[in-house]
């Protein structure tokens, strides 16, 4: 059996990227978080920065350095959202909504790593979150 417990990102200061992503999503820093290795709590899994020497921010789309992942978030109001973003400390990078408001737009947090927000077309946003379309087999 496995299960995901963790997703870690490399960055040469944990808790101020941990800061940036607990704004982002309105969730704590976890308890017990320092310099060496900070985490944010979304149910069983944890959004985890450790910190690495000589970190290297990734250069997308450029391939020298490449992105090694990046991190989506649905929003139901992309429009505030970014100004959020942006406040926050994130860099535009790209925008690829369409016509009909739908799509995604590329940030880079501060320290240089991707991440989107998102707009998917089919989505209902209810108390819980959002609530996904069926999508065929």
């Amino acid at each position: 059996m496995l299960r995901l417990t963790d997703f870690i990102i490399d960055c040469p200061d944990t808790m101020k990227l941990a800061a940036f992503y607990s704004e982002v999503t309105g969730l704590p820093v976890k308890e017990g978080s320092n310099e060496h290795w900070a985490g944010i709590r979304f149910g069983d899994i944890e959004l985890a920065f450790i910190q690495v020497e000589d970190y290297r921010a990734p250069q997308w789309p450029d391939s020298e350095h490449p992105k090694q992942f990046h991190l989506d978030f649905e929003v139901d109001d992309i429009e505030a959202e970014e100004l959020r973003v942006l406040a926050l400390g994130a860099t535009s990078q790209r925008d690829c909504i369409g016509p009909n408001g739908y799509g995604f737009r590329v940030y880079t947090d501060p320290i240089g790593h991707p991440f989107c927000l998102c707009r998917n077309k089919g989505v209902v946003w209810t108390d819980q979150g959002p609530v996904w379309p069926e999508r065929d087999q």
